[in-house]
């Protein structure tokens, strides 16, 4: 059975791909990722994940327009641009993802208005948790453990 992929392992496989260091392909997504969580995922399932779509289109459009360029320099030199590139990489994964979550939120506030709530309705804060501690033992809750 296929394990599905949490928040944690979508954002993790982001970052892979920011730092992804030449072209990149579904395939070799696939196997980086069966790499690093010890199970096959396929270009289907990587796809299906809005985030891991966006920052795979926005790296290829990235490494597509960049110029080619020989590695100069020392070592720290060659390793502090690799991630320059891979923090630019970033920067542009988070802009586009920024601007689907703006394009989200004008149409949920759309909507919302359309059902009769109005902006103070949706600013109200969200109600506190009671985190008292409680006076039930066991045996209150499970009335067969008397």
């Amino acid at each position: 059975m296929a394990r599905r992929l949490t928040d944690a392992n979508i954002k993790y496989i982001c970052e892979m791909i920011d730092g992804w260091p030449g072209p990149l392909t579904w395939e070799g997504l696939a196997d980086a990722v069966e790499g690093a969580f010890r199970h096959r995922y396929t270009r289907q399932a990587l796809n299906a994940h809005e985030r891991i779509r966006t920052a795979y289109a926005v790296h290829r459009n990235v490494f597509r327009n960049m110029p080619e360029q020989a590695p100069k320099g020392s070592l720290e030199l060659q390793a502090a641009q690799e991630r320059i590139t891979r923090l630019r990489a970033q920067n542009t994964r988070l802009e586009v993802e920024n601007e689907r979550l703006l394009g989200q939120f004008v149409r949920w506030l759309y909507n919302a208005s359309l059902h009769g709530l109005d902006q103070e309705t949706l600013n109200r804060p969200l109600p506190s948790v009671d985190r008292d501690r409680t006076n039930l033992t066991l045996a209150d809750v499970n009335p067969r453990r008397k």
